[in-house]
């Protein structure tokens, strides 16, 4: 009878899931928003549907562990050098000044003992790191500078959990010795990073290699679910954190010559429990505490997302980013993350706060997850009607390359972001002899270009003063080559503004950005997954020996066909 119950728990929070993300998208929100409505709906607090917590807590923590573990199949370690200071000594910022101003508020403004604000400015120094993932994985923006700032953050936030698992006991009195606790909570640390680094070097690799090796692929997944799940248990066992046991085996995965075939088996697991995580979130949400309470919870989500916003959005300034990044990471991380209920549940033990406390600060946590989405979207739309404006204010730095200092330099390529792509774009016109100038809001890109002497200039495309600075009014034409969706339309429209006659090259990956370009006048698209797969089918036709006529006619006919689909959604990314 109990396993029954279970599956038929189970069966619930699916179609839960499968309806919330449904109406969602019908409604054109992020489909997060669909699983954390859906779950305030049929929780123990509402309509009464699921009450087995534990099978939910445990499915909860499955997909947390594969969120996080597939973000280190996906994030390289060079990805995240590009954002190193302002990942770790920013991150480290953000955590001391947000944990500093929520002591103080929670003394002055809720005047709380001492313990409580501690515990309250631990808490809301955290984000969630699996609802950004979700959200930037959603727009397209997980490899943007705001993405990989965000991402950058939020993994010096969960390894801040070490020691902030560490301080707990000290506030319940529990503990009495911090610095020998400090000590073994880091030396535990460097030993499991340790073991992980010489299993990613040689353990898993060998592994790996002999599963593969019988070719059967549900042998494969359940290896790498095993190694997934055995990290995050391993890290708990250490008294570590459980997320960041399953990133790190993901991050040295990542390394291997197996990596893209796991991704793709673990990904569509890690969708299904992702959603059915996020559901289980909204159950957490008692609808008749909000009501009750609602003076109360309104100025603590006041408070959190005030101080929150204020305070990543001033540090990654100061690490040299502009308004619009700096706000757009901003809107990403000022809700307050899973780990803040884990601080909360410990403090309720340890009789630190009251149950009072702890479902005001839960409705806290979950409201800031539910406006996170539309805070991201509507800081998004905000810029993107900045931009088309003359006044707005300029965003660049300062000028880092000689060649800026003259700025009438006639019929040259603008290339917008120095990434991957925009470096090899760089390298080809340097080749063939075309003036070019780079421009990008990444300083640690910018410094890239010019230890190796390229024509390049710090500052944000989508504004207009940056891309006048760069002489667009004269230029032969724009390339935009980063991925980010909302910033290649928004640089799109504001360089058109500034010469109606420009030749674009823009870079899409969905339906809705492509038409929103070609409504504006730029024709010349380029979709990376597109131009892949016919180069796969080109090399493949040569492979099978068809006759060079034949070969022209099939490439004629699948060129053709991509017209006619106009980046259909359901083939793009």
């Amino acid at each position: 009878m109990e396993q029954l119950s279970q599956v038929v728990t189970l069966a619930i929070l699916l179609t839960a899931a499968l309806v919330g993300g449904m109406i969602a998208h019908r409604l054109r929100q992020p489909v997060i928003l669909g699983y954390l409505v859906i779950g305030v709906a049929v929780g123990p607090h509402a309509l009464g549907l699921v009450n087995d917590l534990e099978l939910v807590e445990a499915v909860a923590t499955m997909g947390v562990a594969l969120l996080m573990f597939t973000l280190g199949l996906e994030i390289s370690i060079a990805q995240l050098r590009q954002v190193g200071r302002v990942g770790l000594w920013g991150g480290m910022a953000q955590v001391l000044v947000t944990f500093g101003l929520g002591l103080v508020v929670g003394i002055a403004l809720f005047k709380w003992a001492i313990p409580q604000a501690v515990l309250f400015g631990l808490i809301i120094s955290l984000s969630s790191t699996s609802v950004c993932l979700k959200i930037l994985m959603e727009r397209g923006e997980l490899s943007s500078v705001q993405g990989r700032i965000m991402l950058a953050i939020l993994i010096f936030q969960d390894i801040s959990v070490v020691v902030m698992m560490v301080v707990l006991p000290l506030l319940g009195g529990v503990a009495t010795s911090l610095p020998l606790a400090l000590a073994i909570a880091v030396g535990k640390a460097i030993f499991f990073i340790g073991i992980a680094i010489v299993a990613g070097r040689w353990v898993l690799p060998w592994l790996m290699g002999r599963v593969g090796g019988v070719r059967i692929r549900e042998l494969f997944l359940l290896t790498v679910l095993v190694m997934c799940l055995g990290a995050a248990i391993g890290t708990h066992i250490f008294g570590l954190s459980v997320v960041f046991g399953a990133f790190l085996v993901g991050l040295v995965l990542r390394e291997t010559r197996f990596v893209h075939q796991a991704l793709a088996e673990i990904t569509p697991l890690r969708d299904i429990f992702a959603a059915l995580f996020f559901v289980s979130l909204g159950m957490l949400l008692a609808p008749r505490f909000l009501v009750d309470n609602w003076a109360s919870v309104l100025l603590l989500v006041a408070v959190i997302i005030l101080l929150k916003l204020l305070v990543v959005f001033g540090v990654v300034r100061i690490f040299g980013y502009s308004a619009r990044i700096a706000l757009l990471t901003g809107a990403g991380l000022f809700q307050i993350g899973e780990f803040g209920f884990i601080l909360a549940q410990g403090g309720v033990n340890m009789a630190i706060i009251s149950d009072q406390l702890y479902s005001l600060i839960l409705a806290g946590a979950i409201i800031t997850m539910l406006l996170t989405p539309v805070s991201i979207s509507l800081a998004s739309w905000l810029f993107r009607r900045l931009a088309s404006k003359a006044g707005g204010k300029r965003l660049v730095v300062k000028e880092t390359a000689p060649a800026l200092e003259q700025p009438e330099v006639p019929s040259r390529v603008v290339v917008a972001g120095y990434g991957r792509v925009g470096q090899n774009i760089a390298q080809g016109l340097q080749d063939a002899k075309i003036p070019y100038l780079v421009v990008d809001i990444d300083p640690e890109r910018v410094a890239e270009a010019k230890a190796i002497g390229r024509p390049r200039m710090y500052g944000d495309a989508t504004n207009v003063n940056v891309l006048e600075r760069a002489g667009l009014d004269k230029a032969r034409a724009l390339v935009i080559t980063y991925p980010d969706p909302m910033a290649v339309v928004t640089t799109a429209k504001t360089a058109l503004g500034i010469n109606p006659g420009l030749k674009i090259l823009a870079r899409v990956h969905r339906a809705r950005e492509a038409d929103i370009l070609r409504r504006l006048g730029v024709n010349e698209l380029v979709s990376p997954e597109y131009e892949a797969s016919f180069r796969f089918i080109k090399r493949l036709l040569n492979i099978i020996g068809l006759e060079k006529e034949d070969r022209r006619r099939i490439l004629a006919l699948v060129r053709k066909d991509e017209e006619i689909a106009e980046f259909n959604p359901d083939e793009s990314v």
